[in-house]
C-alpha cells in the first residue's frame, strides 16, 4: 500500500513547504533581492523534501522488500514498488525544473516569460515555482498541445 498520494507527493503549496506568501509592497520592484530569496526559499524547500521522499523510499523498498510465496502478494507487493518508483521518476524530472529555476534566480532570469519576455507574477510563481511562462502563453501553449493531439 503507498504511503502517500502522488499528488501529494510533488504538492507545492505554501502551506505544505511552511513557508508563508510573500508580501508585496506598494511601488517594489518585480524580482527584487527580497522576492529572489522568497523563491530561492521556496524552491530550496521544495528540493530538499522530494530529497527526503526519495530516500525514504529507498529506505521503504529495502525494509519491505520479501519474496511471498504467494503470487497474489508478491504481484500487490511490486504493483505498489512500480507506483513509487513512477513517482519517484516525476519527481526527478521535477528536481530538474527546480534546479533550472534556482539557477534562473542566479542568472536574475527567474521569474519572466520565456516566450514573451513580460512578468510571470509572484503569485503565479508561488502556485507554481517553476513556471517559465506567463499564464497567456502557457493558455497558448496548451491550446496548441490540444490542437496538435499530443
Amino acid at each position: 500500500m503507498a504511503r502517500k498520494s502522488e499528488k501529494a507527493a510533488t504538492s507545492t503549496t505554501l502551506g505544505n513547504l511552511g513557508i508563508a506568501p510573500y508580501k508585496e509592497k506598494k511601488g517594489e520592484e518585480y524580482m527584487n533581492a527580497d522576492q529572489r530569496a522568497h523563491f530561492r526559499n521556496i524552491l530550496e524547500t521544495w528540493k530538499k523534501q522530494l530529497m527526503e521522499e526519495v530516500d525514504r523510499t529507498v529506505t521503504h523498498m529495502k525494509d519491505e522488500a520479501a519474496n511471498f510465496p504467494d503470487p497474489v502478494d508478491r504481484a500487490s507487493q511490486e504493483e505498489e514498488f512500480s507506483l513509487e518508483l513512477r513517482t519517484r521518476d516525476r519527481e526527478r524530472k521535477l528536481l530538474k525544473k527546480i534546479k533550472g529555476s534556482i539557477q534562473e534566480i542566479d542568472d536574475e532570469e527567474y521569474g519572466y516569460c520565456e516566450s514573451c519576455g513580460v512578468e510571470i507574477g509572484v503569485r503565479r510563481l508561488e502556485a507554481r515555482p517553476t513556471a517559465n511562462l506567463c499564464i497567456d502563453c502557457k493558455t497558448l501553449a496548451e491550446i496548441k498541445e490540444k490542437q496538435l493531439g499530443k
